[in-house]
Protein backbone atom coordinates (compact mmCIF):
# COMPACT_ATOMS: atom_id res chain seq x y z
CA UNK A 1 0.00 0.00 0.00
CA UNK A 2 1.47 3.28 -1.22
CA UNK A 3 1.27 6.12 1.60
CA UNK A 4 2.13 9.64 0.12
CA UNK A 5 1.90 13.56 1.49
CA UNK A 6 -0.16 15.88 0.16
CA UNK A 7 1.82 18.53 -1.73
CA UNK A 8 -0.22 21.14 -3.08
CA UNK A 9 -4.14 21.70 -3.12
CA UNK A 10 -6.55 23.48 -6.19
CA UNK A 11 -10.04 23.11 -5.77
CA UNK A 12 -11.01 19.63 -6.67
CA UNK A 13 -7.33 18.75 -7.95
CA UNK A 14 -4.49 17.45 -5.22
CA UNK A 15 -1.26 16.88 -6.41
CA UNK A 16 0.29 14.32 -3.87
CA UNK A 17 4.25 13.36 -3.61
CA UNK A 18 5.84 9.99 -2.24
CA UNK A 19 3.27 8.07 -4.53
CA UNK A 20 5.67 5.86 -6.57
CA UNK A 21 4.02 2.80 -7.19
CA UNK A 22 0.64 3.72 -7.51
CA UNK A 23 -1.36 3.05 -11.12
CA UNK A 24 -3.60 5.19 -13.26
CA UNK A 25 -7.38 5.24 -11.99
CA UNK A 26 -6.20 3.95 -8.71
CA UNK A 27 -8.57 5.38 -5.87
CA UNK A 28 -6.92 7.02 -2.95
CA UNK A 29 -7.80 7.98 0.14
CA UNK A 30 -6.90 11.86 0.93
CA UNK A 31 -6.38 13.52 4.15
CA UNK A 32 -7.17 13.19 7.43
CA UNK A 33 -11.59 13.08 7.08
CA UNK A 34 -10.32 9.80 4.15
CA UNK A 35 -11.79 11.89 0.79
CA UNK A 36 -12.14 9.55 -1.72
CA UNK A 37 -10.13 10.54 -4.89
CA UNK A 38 -8.83 9.00 -8.31
CA UNK A 39 -5.12 9.36 -9.51
CA UNK A 40 -5.49 10.55 -12.93
CA UNK A 41 -1.54 11.65 -13.78
CA UNK A 42 1.18 10.25 -12.52
CA UNK A 43 4.59 12.10 -12.82
CA UNK A 44 7.78 10.60 -11.25
CA UNK A 45 6.48 9.84 -7.63
CA UNK A 46 3.82 12.40 -7.70
CA UNK A 47 0.30 11.94 -8.27
CA UNK A 48 -2.48 14.09 -9.73
CA UNK A 49 -5.71 13.10 -7.83
CA UNK A 50 -8.94 14.00 -8.83
CA UNK A 51 -10.79 14.60 -5.63
CA UNK A 52 -14.13 13.42 -5.67
CA UNK A 53 -15.20 15.83 -2.63
CA UNK A 54 -14.99 19.06 -1.13
CA UNK A 55 -11.34 19.75 -1.07
CA UNK A 56 -12.04 22.83 1.57
CA UNK A 57 -9.60 22.16 4.50
CA UNK A 58 -7.20 19.73 3.30
CA UNK A 59 -3.76 20.75 4.09
CA UNK A 60 -0.42 20.38 2.63
CA UNK A 61 1.22 17.55 4.49
CA UNK A 62 -1.66 15.34 5.42
CA UNK A 63 -1.38 11.80 4.06
CA UNK A 64 -2.86 10.17 0.89
CA UNK A 65 -3.20 6.30 0.94
CA UNK A 66 -3.58 4.18 -1.42
CA UNK A 67 -5.97 1.37 -2.69
CA UNK A 68 -4.53 -0.42 -4.92
CA UNK A 69 -7.60 -1.08 -6.47
CA UNK A 70 -9.41 0.84 -9.59
CA UNK A 71 -12.91 2.83 -9.39
CA UNK A 72 -15.25 0.27 -9.32
CA UNK A 73 -18.89 -0.31 -9.34
CA UNK A 74 -20.36 -3.24 -6.58
CA UNK A 75 -23.05 -5.14 -9.14
CA UNK A 76 -25.39 -7.49 -7.48
CA UNK A 77 -28.98 -7.61 -5.98
CA UNK A 78 -30.29 -4.39 -4.19
CA UNK A 79 -29.70 -2.35 -7.28
CA UNK A 80 -32.79 -1.48 -9.07
CA UNK A 81 -34.85 1.00 -7.21
CA UNK A 82 -31.91 2.76 -5.60
CA UNK A 83 -31.10 6.31 -5.66
CA UNK A 84 -27.13 6.55 -5.98
CA UNK A 85 -24.66 9.34 -6.30
CA UNK A 86 -21.83 9.23 -8.54
CA UNK A 87 -19.38 7.28 -6.49
CA UNK A 88 -22.21 4.42 -5.79
CA UNK A 89 -23.28 5.58 -2.08
CA UNK A 90 -26.91 4.90 -1.63
CA UNK A 91 -28.57 8.48 -1.25
CA UNK A 92 -31.48 7.14 0.65
CA UNK A 93 -28.94 5.14 3.66
CA UNK A 94 -27.06 8.90 3.30
CA UNK A 95 -29.89 10.74 4.30
CA UNK A 96 -31.17 8.42 7.24
CA UNK A 97 -27.55 8.36 8.78
CA UNK A 98 -26.28 12.16 8.68
CA UNK A 99 -29.67 14.00 6.89
CA UNK A 100 -30.08 15.82 3.46
CA UNK A 101 -26.64 17.19 3.00
CA UNK A 102 -23.85 14.22 2.36
CA UNK A 103 -20.60 15.29 4.83
CA UNK A 104 -16.96 14.78 3.36
CA UNK A 105 -15.39 11.17 4.27
CA UNK A 106 -18.77 9.47 4.49
CA UNK A 107 -18.65 5.56 3.31
CA UNK A 108 -21.15 3.14 3.07
CA UNK A 109 -21.58 0.35 1.06
CA UNK A 110 -22.83 0.75 -2.31
CA UNK A 111 -25.80 -2.60 -1.83
CA UNK A 112 -26.79 -3.70 1.80
CA UNK A 113 -25.04 -6.73 3.22
CA UNK A 114 -27.54 -7.31 5.35
CA UNK A 115 -30.27 -8.42 3.21
CA UNK A 116 -31.27 -11.91 2.57
CA UNK A 117 -32.49 -12.76 -0.95
CA UNK A 118 -34.34 -15.39 -2.03
CA UNK A 119 -31.37 -17.57 -4.65
CA UNK A 120 -32.71 -19.78 -6.83
CA UNK A 121 -29.65 -22.34 -8.23
CA UNK A 122 -30.20 -23.20 -12.51
CA UNK A 123 -31.60 -26.18 -12.71
CA UNK A 124 -29.27 -27.60 -15.30
CA UNK A 125 -25.99 -26.85 -13.32
CA UNK A 126 -24.18 -30.00 -11.07
CA UNK A 127 -20.95 -30.48 -9.92
CA UNK A 128 -18.29 -31.14 -12.03
CA UNK A 129 -19.98 -29.14 -14.91
CA UNK A 130 -17.45 -26.79 -17.23
CA UNK A 131 -17.78 -23.09 -15.58
CA UNK A 132 -16.88 -20.15 -18.51
CA UNK A 133 -17.62 -16.61 -17.33
CA UNK A 134 -20.80 -15.07 -17.97
CA UNK A 135 -22.66 -18.29 -16.63
CA UNK A 136 -25.88 -18.04 -14.84
CA UNK A 137 -25.76 -19.51 -11.83
CA UNK A 138 -28.91 -19.17 -10.77
CA UNK A 139 -31.21 -16.17 -10.00
CA UNK A 140 -32.87 -13.88 -7.72
CA UNK A 141 -36.42 -11.93 -7.96
CA UNK A 142 -35.49 -8.80 -6.93
CA UNK A 143 -38.03 -7.01 -7.75
CA UNK A 144 -41.47 -8.29 -9.87
CA UNK A 145 -39.98 -7.09 -12.95
CA UNK A 146 -36.72 -8.19 -12.57
CA UNK A 147 -34.86 -11.07 -12.57
CA UNK A 148 -31.83 -10.62 -11.75
CA UNK A 149 -29.34 -13.47 -13.03
CA UNK A 150 -26.41 -14.34 -11.14
CA UNK A 151 -23.59 -14.46 -13.41
CA UNK A 152 -20.25 -16.16 -12.88
CA UNK A 153 -18.02 -13.16 -13.05
CA UNK A 154 -15.41 -12.57 -16.59
CA UNK A 155 -12.29 -13.89 -16.12
CA UNK A 156 -13.40 -17.18 -13.40
CA UNK A 157 -13.36 -20.45 -15.63
CA UNK A 158 -12.39 -23.87 -14.70
CA UNK A 159 -14.95 -26.94 -13.11
CA UNK A 160 -18.06 -26.53 -10.60
CA UNK A 161 -17.02 -27.92 -7.29
CA UNK A 162 -20.48 -27.15 -5.29
CA UNK A 163 -23.18 -24.77 -5.75
CA UNK A 164 -25.41 -23.82 -2.77
CA UNK A 165 -29.05 -24.90 -3.04
CA UNK A 166 -32.52 -22.66 -3.25
CA UNK A 167 -32.22 -20.51 -0.39
CA UNK A 168 -32.10 -16.88 1.20
CA UNK A 169 -28.31 -15.90 1.05
CA UNK A 170 -26.76 -12.15 1.34
CA UNK A 171 -24.46 -10.88 -1.36
CA UNK A 172 -21.48 -11.81 0.36
CA UNK A 173 -22.14 -15.49 0.91
CA UNK A 174 -20.56 -18.01 -0.68
CA UNK A 175 -23.07 -18.95 -3.44
CA UNK A 176 -20.37 -21.51 -5.85
CA UNK A 177 -17.01 -22.79 -5.88
CA UNK A 178 -14.80 -23.08 -8.95
CA UNK A 179 -11.82 -25.57 -8.92
CA UNK A 180 -9.26 -22.80 -11.16
CA UNK A 181 -6.62 -25.71 -11.81
CA UNK A 182 -3.69 -26.57 -10.03
CA UNK A 183 -5.39 -26.48 -6.49
CA UNK A 184 -6.58 -23.29 -6.87
CA UNK A 185 -10.59 -22.44 -5.90
CA UNK A 186 -12.54 -19.65 -6.46
CA UNK A 187 -15.45 -18.55 -4.40
CA UNK A 188 -18.04 -16.44 -6.53
CA UNK A 189 -21.11 -14.58 -4.29
CA UNK A 190 -24.41 -12.87 -5.64
CA UNK A 191 -22.06 -9.83 -5.76
CA UNK A 192 -18.96 -9.00 -7.95
CA UNK A 193 -17.07 -5.62 -8.44
CA UNK A 194 -15.97 -4.42 -12.14
CA UNK A 195 -14.01 -1.01 -13.10
CA UNK A 196 -16.25 1.73 -14.20
CA UNK A 197 -14.19 2.76 -16.56
CA UNK A 198 -13.71 -0.76 -18.48
CA UNK A 199 -16.16 -2.25 -21.14
CA UNK A 200 -17.47 -5.54 -20.34
CA UNK A 201 -16.40 -8.35 -21.99
CA UNK A 202 -18.87 -10.15 -24.49
CA UNK A 203 -19.08 -12.48 -26.98
CA UNK A 204 -20.22 -10.94 -30.36
CA UNK A 205 -21.43 -7.58 -31.32
CA UNK A 206 -24.57 -7.24 -33.62
CA UNK A 207 -25.94 -4.75 -35.61
CA UNK A 208 -28.73 -2.69 -34.08
CA UNK A 209 -31.94 -3.70 -36.64
CA UNK A 210 -34.97 -3.41 -34.27
CA UNK A 211 -36.53 -0.05 -32.93
CA UNK A 212 -36.09 1.21 -29.46
CA UNK A 213 -39.88 1.56 -29.72
CA UNK A 214 -40.40 4.86 -27.16
CA UNK A 215 -44.09 5.51 -27.23
CA UNK A 216 -43.07 9.08 -28.67
CA UNK A 217 -44.57 9.65 -32.46
CA UNK A 218 -41.67 12.06 -33.88
CA UNK A 219 -39.10 9.81 -32.52
CA UNK A 220 -40.72 6.18 -33.10
CA UNK A 221 -42.00 7.60 -36.77
CA UNK A 222 -39.54 10.19 -38.06
CA UNK A 223 -36.13 9.95 -36.32
CA UNK A 224 -36.28 6.46 -34.87
CA UNK A 225 -33.42 5.20 -32.30
CA UNK A 226 -32.49 1.33 -33.13
CA UNK A 227 -32.28 -0.93 -29.78
CA UNK A 228 -28.44 -1.23 -28.89
CA UNK A 229 -28.14 2.69 -30.46
CA UNK A 230 -26.82 5.71 -29.29
CA UNK A 231 -28.40 8.88 -29.54
CA UNK A 232 -27.62 12.61 -28.73
CA UNK A 233 -30.66 15.42 -27.62
CA UNK A 234 -29.15 19.23 -27.74
CA UNK A 235 -31.27 21.80 -26.98
CA UNK A 236 -31.21 25.38 -25.50
CA UNK A 237 -32.36 26.06 -21.87
CA UNK A 238 -35.97 25.68 -22.00
CA UNK A 239 -36.28 23.69 -24.99
CA UNK A 240 -37.31 20.69 -23.30
CA UNK A 241 -34.35 17.97 -22.89
CA UNK A 242 -35.35 16.54 -19.24
CA UNK A 243 -38.93 15.93 -20.17
CA UNK A 244 -38.09 14.25 -23.10
CA UNK A 245 -35.41 12.02 -21.47
CA UNK A 246 -37.76 11.49 -18.26
CA UNK A 247 -40.69 10.81 -21.48
CA UNK A 248 -38.10 8.13 -22.69
CA UNK A 249 -37.13 6.38 -18.83
CA UNK A 250 -40.94 5.85 -18.20
CA UNK A 251 -42.04 4.53 -21.64
CA UNK A 252 -39.31 3.12 -23.84
CA UNK A 253 -40.28 -0.82 -24.03
CA UNK A 254 -36.81 -1.66 -22.52
CA UNK A 255 -36.74 -4.18 -19.41
CA UNK A 256 -34.54 -1.66 -17.06
CA UNK A 257 -33.91 2.14 -17.81
CA UNK A 258 -31.34 3.78 -15.35
CA UNK A 259 -31.46 7.96 -15.51
CA UNK A 260 -28.27 9.78 -14.41
CA UNK A 261 -28.70 13.21 -13.78
CA UNK A 262 -25.42 14.91 -14.41
CA UNK A 263 -24.89 18.27 -12.94
CA UNK A 264 -28.53 19.27 -13.40
CA UNK A 265 -30.83 20.80 -11.17
CA UNK A 266 -31.81 18.90 -7.71
CA UNK A 267 -35.76 19.48 -8.32
CA UNK A 268 -35.67 18.10 -11.78
CA UNK A 269 -34.51 14.48 -10.12
CA UNK A 270 -36.32 14.87 -7.33
CA UNK A 271 -39.37 15.17 -9.73
CA UNK A 272 -38.19 12.06 -11.70
CA UNK A 273 -37.62 10.32 -8.60
CA UNK A 274 -41.74 11.78 -7.64
CA UNK A 275 -43.37 10.61 -11.37
CA UNK A 276 -41.75 7.16 -11.28
CA UNK A 277 -42.94 6.27 -7.78
CA UNK A 278 -46.62 7.31 -9.03
CA UNK A 279 -46.43 5.72 -13.33
CA UNK A 280 -47.18 2.36 -13.97
CA UNK A 281 -45.40 0.21 -16.89
CA UNK A 282 -47.53 0.43 -19.38
CA UNK A 283 -46.76 -3.51 -20.26
CA UNK A 284 -46.80 -5.13 -17.01
CA UNK A 285 -48.97 -2.15 -15.17
CA UNK A 286 -46.37 -2.54 -11.93
CA UNK A 287 -44.59 0.35 -10.40
CA UNK A 288 -41.90 2.18 -13.11
CA UNK A 289 -39.48 2.48 -9.93
CA UNK A 290 -39.47 -1.25 -10.01
CA UNK A 291 -37.32 -1.57 -13.20
CA UNK A 292 -35.62 1.70 -12.72
CA UNK A 293 -32.05 2.38 -11.62
CA UNK A 294 -31.32 6.45 -10.32
CA UNK A 295 -27.44 8.26 -10.33
CA UNK A 296 -28.14 11.86 -9.04
CA UNK A 297 -24.62 14.30 -9.00
CA UNK A 298 -26.70 17.06 -9.20
CA UNK A 299 -25.52 21.02 -9.30
CA UNK A 300 -24.61 21.51 -5.78
CA UNK A 301 -22.34 17.99 -5.58
CA UNK A 302 -18.89 17.85 -6.18
CA UNK A 303 -18.01 18.84 -9.95
CA UNK A 304 -15.28 15.79 -10.67
CA UNK A 305 -17.83 13.48 -9.37
CA UNK A 306 -20.14 14.00 -12.59
CA UNK A 307 -17.79 11.75 -14.81
CA UNK A 308 -17.50 8.75 -12.81
CA UNK A 309 -21.98 9.31 -12.37
CA UNK A 310 -21.72 8.92 -16.32
CA UNK A 311 -19.32 5.54 -16.17
CA UNK A 312 -20.80 4.11 -13.20
CA UNK A 313 -24.29 4.13 -14.92
CA UNK A 314 -22.75 2.67 -18.18
CA UNK A 315 -21.09 -0.08 -16.22
CA UNK A 316 -24.77 -0.74 -14.20
CA UNK A 317 -26.30 -1.47 -17.58
CA UNK A 318 -23.48 -3.42 -19.18
CA UNK A 319 -23.81 -5.65 -16.22
CA UNK A 320 -27.73 -5.82 -16.96
CA UNK A 321 -27.22 -5.74 -20.74
CA UNK A 322 -25.44 -9.29 -19.64
CA UNK A 323 -28.34 -10.92 -18.09
CA UNK A 324 -30.24 -10.74 -21.89
CA UNK A 325 -31.99 -7.50 -21.00
CA UNK A 326 -32.74 -4.31 -23.44
CA UNK A 327 -31.45 -1.47 -21.07
CA UNK A 328 -31.89 2.03 -21.50
CA UNK A 329 -29.51 4.64 -20.11
CA UNK A 330 -30.03 8.36 -20.28
CA UNK A 331 -27.38 11.41 -18.95
CA UNK A 332 -28.73 14.65 -18.40
CA UNK A 333 -26.50 16.06 -19.51
CA UNK A 334 -22.89 15.56 -21.04
CA UNK A 335 -22.06 19.14 -21.53
CA UNK A 336 -22.20 19.37 -17.35
CA UNK A 337 -19.52 17.06 -17.19
CA UNK A 338 -17.56 18.15 -20.01
CA UNK A 339 -17.43 21.27 -18.05
CA UNK A 340 -16.10 19.34 -15.18
CA UNK A 341 -13.47 18.03 -17.30
CA UNK A 342 -12.35 21.70 -18.69
CA UNK A 343 -11.67 22.79 -15.02
CA UNK A 344 -10.10 19.84 -13.94
CA UNK A 345 -7.87 20.10 -17.22
CA UNK A 346 -7.17 23.80 -16.61
CA UNK A 347 -5.69 23.17 -12.76
CA UNK A 348 -3.95 20.45 -14.41
CA UNK A 349 -2.17 23.50 -16.69
CA UNK A 350 -3.36 21.32 -19.82
CA UNK A 351 -3.00 22.89 -23.32
CA UNK A 352 -6.76 23.95 -24.23
CA UNK A 353 -8.48 23.07 -27.03
CA UNK A 354 -11.27 24.71 -28.57
CA UNK A 355 -13.17 26.98 -25.89
CA UNK A 356 -11.21 25.72 -23.35
CA UNK A 357 -12.03 22.04 -23.26
CA UNK A 358 -9.31 19.96 -23.20
CA UNK A 359 -8.14 18.34 -26.35
CA UNK A 360 -9.49 14.70 -25.14
CA UNK A 361 -12.57 15.95 -24.84
CA UNK A 362 -13.54 13.62 -28.10
CA UNK A 363 -11.74 10.09 -26.70
CA UNK A 364 -13.85 10.66 -23.42
CA UNK A 365 -17.58 11.12 -25.43
CA UNK A 366 -15.77 7.98 -27.78
CA UNK A 367 -15.66 6.21 -24.63
CA UNK A 368 -18.91 6.64 -22.74
CA UNK A 369 -20.78 6.36 -26.11
CA UNK A 370 -18.91 3.37 -27.83
CA UNK A 371 -20.33 1.96 -24.94
CA UNK A 372 -23.94 1.19 -25.93
CA UNK A 373 -24.75 -1.83 -28.48
CA UNK A 374 -26.40 -5.37 -29.14
CA UNK A 375 -24.43 -8.04 -28.08
CA UNK A 376 -23.94 -11.95 -27.76
CA UNK A 377 -23.19 -11.81 -23.98
CA UNK A 378 -20.88 -14.34 -22.60
CA UNK A 379 -21.41 -17.57 -21.46
CA UNK A 380 -24.63 -19.80 -21.03
CA UNK A 381 -27.73 -20.18 -22.03
CA UNK A 382 -27.47 -18.16 -24.84
CA UNK A 383 -28.57 -14.80 -24.70
CA UNK A 384 -28.90 -11.45 -26.51
CA UNK A 385 -28.79 -7.93 -24.63
CA UNK A 386 -28.46 -4.33 -25.58
CA UNK A 387 -27.60 -1.11 -24.25
CA UNK A 388 -29.03 2.25 -25.49
CA UNK A 389 -28.00 5.37 -24.71
CA UNK A 390 -29.62 8.86 -24.94
CA UNK A 391 -26.97 11.85 -23.62
CA UNK A 392 -28.13 15.55 -23.49
CA UNK A 393 -26.21 17.97 -24.70
CA UNK A 394 -26.74 21.70 -23.18
CA UNK A 395 -24.95 24.34 -25.67
CA UNK A 396 -25.19 27.73 -24.60
CA UNK A 397 -27.22 29.92 -26.66
CA UNK A 398 -28.44 26.97 -28.19
CA UNK A 399 -25.21 26.88 -30.40
CA UNK A 400 -24.98 24.06 -31.94
CA UNK A 401 -21.36 24.52 -32.87
CA UNK A 402 -19.39 24.74 -29.38
CA UNK A 403 -17.12 21.61 -29.38
CA UNK A 404 -19.41 19.44 -26.89
CA UNK A 405 -21.69 19.17 -29.86
CA UNK A 406 -19.76 18.44 -32.91
CA UNK A 407 -17.75 15.93 -30.79
CA UNK A 408 -21.03 13.84 -29.83
CA UNK A 409 -22.32 14.06 -33.70
CA UNK A 410 -19.01 11.77 -34.50
CA UNK A 411 -20.65 8.70 -32.31
CA UNK A 412 -24.30 8.95 -32.61
CA UNK A 413 -26.74 7.23 -34.80
CA UNK A 414 -29.40 9.66 -33.82
CA UNK A 415 -29.54 13.53 -33.39
CA UNK A 416 -32.55 14.78 -31.93
CA UNK A 417 -32.12 18.40 -32.25
CA UNK A 418 -34.43 20.57 -30.08
CA UNK A 419 -35.64 23.93 -31.22
CA UNK A 420 -36.13 26.68 -28.73
CA UNK A 421 -38.20 28.61 -31.71
CA UNK A 422 -40.86 25.54 -31.46
CA UNK A 423 -40.61 25.86 -27.85
CA UNK A 424 -41.22 29.43 -27.82
CA UNK A 425 -44.92 28.54 -29.56
CA UNK A 426 -45.32 25.83 -27.09
CA UNK A 427 -44.60 23.12 -29.29
CA UNK A 428 -43.34 19.59 -27.41
CA UNK A 429 -41.74 17.66 -27.97
CA UNK A 430 -39.57 20.83 -30.07
CA UNK A 431 -37.96 18.09 -32.04
CA UNK A 432 -36.64 19.86 -35.34
CA UNK A 433 -37.76 18.27 -38.07
CA UNK A 434 -35.20 19.99 -40.05
CA UNK A 435 -32.21 19.24 -37.85
CA UNK A 436 -32.65 15.73 -36.77
CA UNK A 437 -31.87 12.89 -38.48
CA UNK A 438 -31.64 8.77 -37.77
CA UNK A 439 -29.02 7.05 -39.23
CA UNK A 440 -30.80 3.79 -38.23
CA UNK A 441 -33.92 4.51 -40.60
CA UNK A 442 -32.95 1.79 -43.26
CA UNK A 443 -31.97 -0.79 -40.53
CA UNK A 444 -35.25 -0.60 -38.49
CA UNK A 445 -37.49 -0.51 -41.75
CA UNK A 446 -37.47 -4.32 -41.56
CA UNK A 447 -38.99 -4.30 -38.44
CA UNK A 448 -41.69 -2.28 -39.15
CA UNK A 449 -42.34 -3.82 -42.33
CA UNK A 450 -43.74 -6.78 -40.54
CA UNK A 451 -46.39 -4.66 -38.83
CA UNK A 452 -46.92 -1.85 -41.27
CA UNK A 453 -45.76 -2.95 -45.44
CA UNK A 454 -45.84 0.71 -46.22
CA UNK A 455 -44.02 2.47 -43.02
CA UNK A 456 -40.99 3.96 -44.86
CA UNK A 457 -43.39 5.40 -47.80
CA UNK A 458 -45.51 7.18 -45.13
CA UNK A 459 -42.59 8.63 -43.29
CA UNK A 460 -41.25 9.72 -46.29
CA UNK A 461 -43.87 11.23 -47.67
CA UNK A 462 -44.90 13.16 -44.39
CA UNK A 463 -41.09 14.42 -43.91
CA UNK A 464 -41.24 16.01 -47.73
CA UNK A 465 -44.68 17.50 -47.02
CA UNK A 466 -42.47 19.35 -43.72
CA UNK A 467 -40.04 20.48 -45.95
CA UNK A 468 -41.88 21.62 -48.79
CA UNK A 469 -43.47 23.78 -46.26
CA UNK A 470 -40.45 25.40 -44.88
CA UNK A 471 -39.67 26.58 -48.40
CA UNK A 472 -43.19 27.59 -49.05
CA UNK A 473 -42.88 29.80 -45.99
CA UNK A 474 -40.38 31.63 -47.27
CA UNK A 475 -42.78 33.15 -49.99
CA UNK A 476 -45.52 33.51 -47.39
CA UNK A 477 -43.27 36.01 -44.90
CA UNK A 478 -42.50 37.73 -48.54
CA UNK A 479 -45.80 37.96 -50.33
CA UNK A 480 -48.78 36.69 -48.42
CA UNK A 481 -50.18 33.44 -48.15
CA UNK A 482 -52.68 35.20 -50.83
CA UNK A 483 -50.31 34.86 -53.47
CA UNK A 484 -49.96 30.90 -53.12
CA UNK A 485 -51.94 28.54 -55.29
CA UNK A 486 -54.88 26.68 -53.73
CA UNK A 487 -52.82 23.10 -54.08
CA UNK A 488 -49.81 25.20 -51.96
CA UNK A 489 -52.78 26.19 -49.66
CA UNK A 490 -53.84 22.66 -49.10
CA UNK A 491 -50.19 21.27 -48.23
CA UNK A 492 -49.67 24.26 -45.54
CA UNK A 493 -52.98 22.90 -44.21
CA UNK A 494 -51.72 19.04 -44.14
CA UNK A 495 -48.16 20.40 -42.87
CA UNK A 496 -50.18 22.12 -40.29
CA UNK A 497 -52.25 18.86 -39.41
CA UNK A 498 -49.31 16.32 -39.22
CA UNK A 499 -47.48 19.28 -37.05
CA UNK A 500 -50.35 20.12 -34.54
CA UNK A 501 -52.04 16.84 -34.67
CA UNK A 502 -49.22 13.99 -34.56
CA UNK A 503 -45.62 15.58 -34.13
CA UNK A 504 -47.38 18.20 -30.46
CA UNK A 505 -47.66 15.11 -28.00
CA UNK A 506 -48.43 15.93 -24.49
CA UNK A 507 -45.93 14.19 -22.17
CA UNK A 508 -48.30 14.93 -18.75
CA UNK A 509 -51.98 13.80 -20.57
CA UNK A 510 -53.19 10.33 -19.55
CA UNK A 511 -53.35 9.08 -22.99
CA UNK A 512 -51.03 11.22 -25.04
CA UNK A 513 -48.10 10.70 -23.10
CA UNK A 514 -47.44 6.84 -24.49
CA UNK A 515 -48.32 6.09 -28.40
CA UNK A 516 -47.97 2.68 -29.13
CA UNK A 517 -46.71 1.90 -32.57
CA UNK A 518 -49.55 1.05 -33.97
CA UNK A 519 -51.65 3.91 -33.40
CA UNK A 520 -48.46 6.12 -34.36
CA UNK A 521 -48.63 4.56 -37.82
CA UNK A 522 -52.45 4.96 -38.05
CA UNK A 523 -52.90 8.24 -37.20
CA UNK A 524 -50.09 9.61 -39.58
CA UNK A 525 -51.76 7.83 -42.48
CA UNK A 526 -55.27 9.12 -41.59
CA UNK A 527 -53.77 12.52 -42.02
CA UNK A 528 -52.15 11.44 -45.30
CA UNK A 529 -54.88 10.17 -46.28
CA UNK A 530 -56.84 12.93 -45.78
CA UNK A 531 -54.69 15.64 -47.87
CA UNK A 532 -54.47 12.96 -50.65
CA UNK A 533 -58.52 12.87 -50.51
CA UNK A 534 -58.34 17.01 -50.20
CA UNK A 535 -56.10 16.95 -53.10
CA UNK A 536 -58.67 15.10 -55.76
CA UNK A 537 -61.61 17.02 -54.58
CA UNK A 538 -59.56 20.58 -55.08
CA UNK A 539 -58.77 19.39 -58.59
CA UNK A 540 -62.21 18.28 -59.36
CA UNK A 541 -62.95 21.94 -58.41
CA UNK A 542 -64.23 21.85 -54.60
CA UNK A 543 -63.29 25.03 -53.08
CA UNK A 544 -60.46 25.17 -50.14
CA UNK A 545 -63.07 26.98 -48.28
CA UNK A 546 -65.12 23.72 -48.28
CA UNK A 547 -62.38 21.43 -47.31
CA UNK A 548 -61.35 23.73 -44.40
CA UNK A 549 -64.50 23.86 -43.06
CA UNK A 550 -65.32 19.97 -43.05
CA UNK A 551 -66.00 19.09 -38.91
CA UNK A 552 -63.65 16.57 -40.16
CA UNK A 553 -60.74 17.87 -39.44
CA UNK A 554 -61.69 17.62 -35.59
CA UNK A 555 -62.09 14.62 -35.20
CA UNK A 556 -58.40 14.22 -36.75
CA UNK A 557 -57.16 16.23 -34.33
CA UNK A 558 -58.39 14.40 -31.19
CA UNK A 559 -57.13 11.06 -32.69
CA UNK A 560 -54.50 11.21 -30.08
CA UNK A 561 -56.87 11.12 -26.91
CA UNK A 562 -58.34 8.08 -28.59
CA UNK A 563 -56.32 4.97 -26.07
CA UNK A 564 -53.98 2.71 -27.98
CA UNK A 565 -56.30 -0.59 -27.30
CA UNK A 566 -59.28 1.37 -29.31
CA UNK A 567 -57.56 3.03 -32.01
CA UNK A 568 -57.48 0.29 -35.04
CA UNK A 569 -60.97 0.76 -35.06
CA UNK A 570 -61.28 4.81 -34.70
CA UNK A 571 -59.13 4.23 -37.65
CA UNK A 572 -61.11 2.52 -39.57
CA UNK A 573 -63.87 4.44 -39.19
CA UNK A 574 -62.19 7.29 -39.71
CA UNK A 575 -61.01 6.39 -43.19
CA UNK A 576 -64.18 5.04 -44.09
CA UNK A 577 -65.47 8.76 -43.05
CA UNK A 578 -62.88 10.52 -45.44
CA UNK A 579 -63.59 8.27 -48.12
CA UNK A 580 -67.36 9.29 -47.48
CA UNK A 581 -66.79 12.99 -47.02
CA UNK A 582 -65.05 13.56 -50.08
CA UNK A 583 -67.48 11.71 -52.25
CA UNK A 584 -69.98 13.28 -51.22
CA UNK A 585 -68.02 16.67 -51.68
CA UNK A 586 -66.97 15.61 -55.42
CA UNK A 587 -70.26 14.13 -56.47
CA UNK A 588 -72.10 17.92 -55.21
CA UNK A 589 -69.45 19.45 -57.07
CA UNK A 590 -70.56 17.78 -60.47
CA UNK A 591 -74.27 18.21 -60.00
Amino acid sequence: MVVGKVLRVSGPLVIAEGMRGSMVYEVVYVGDDKLIGEIIGLQEDRAFIQVYEDTSGLRVGEEVEGTGHLLSAELGPGIVGKVFDGLQRPLSVLGSLIGPFIKKGVKVNSLPRDVKWPFTRSSTLKPGDKIEPGMVLGSVQETPLIEHKIMVPPGVSGTLKEISPDGDYTIEDTIAVVDLGGGKLKEIQMMQKWPVRKPRPYTKRLEPVEPLITGTRVLDMMFPIARGGKAAVPGGFGSGKTVLLQTLTKWARTQLNIYVGCGERGNEMSDALHSFLKLKDPKSGRPLAEKAVFIANTSNMPVAARETSVFLGVTIGEYFRDMGYDVLMVADSTSRWAEAMREISARLEEMPGEEGFPAYLGSRLAEFYERSGRVVCSGSPTREGSLTIVGAVSPPGADFSEPVTQNTLRYIGTLIALDIALANRRHFPAVSWLMSYSLYVESVERWWRKLFNDWLQVRNEALKILQRENELMEIVRLVGPDALPDDDKLLLDAARMIREDFLQQNAFHPVDAYSPPEKTVMMLKAILEFYHEADKALSSGVSLQKIRELPLRVKIARMKEVPGEKFAETFKSLIDEIHKTFSELIGGEKK
